[in-house]
C-alpha cells in the first residue's frame, strides 16, 4: 500500500523527505485534481492531506469517506494548524457517523 500526500508546498516537501509522494495545491479546484489523480494512482490506500484541504474539498471527500471503497484519508493540521471546522471534532463525528451507520445495518 502506497501514500501520497495532497498539501501545501511545505507539508508536501517534508513528506518527500520521507519518502512520500504528493502534490502541493493551493486551490479547491487545484485539490479537487489532485484527488482524482491521487485516486488513480495504482496501489495507493492511503491519502495525506491537511485540513485546509479537506475542508476545500468538503462533499467530494464525504462521499469518498462515506463510499469506502477508496483510500483511507488521514486529516493532518498543516502549517497554521488545523481550522476550527475540520479540527478532531470533524473526525470524531465521522467516526460516530460510521458506527452509526454499521449498528443499523445490523439490526
Amino acid at each position: 500500500m502506497q501514500a501520497f500526500c495532497i498539501a501545501d508546498e511545505d507539508t508536501v516537501r517534508g513528506f518527500r523527505l520521507a519518502g512520500v509522494p504528493g502534490e502541493a495545491v493551493s486551490t479547491a479546484s487545484q485539490a479537487g485534481e489532485a484527488l482524482a489523480r491521487a485516486r488513480q494512482r495504482a496501489g495507493c490506500g492511503l491519502l495525506i492531506l491537511t485540513g485546509e484541504v479537506c475542508a476545500s474539498l468538503g462533499p467530494e471527500l464525504a462521499a469518498l469517506r462515506a463510499a469506502g471503497d477508496g483510500p483511507l484519508v488521514v486529516e493532518i493540521p498543516g502549517p497554521g494548524g488545523a481550522p476550527a471546522a475540520t479540527s478532531g471534532e470533524g473526525l470524531s463525528r465521522w467516526v460516530r457517523s460510521i458506527a452509526g451507520a454499521a449498528l443499523e445495518g445490523e439490526r
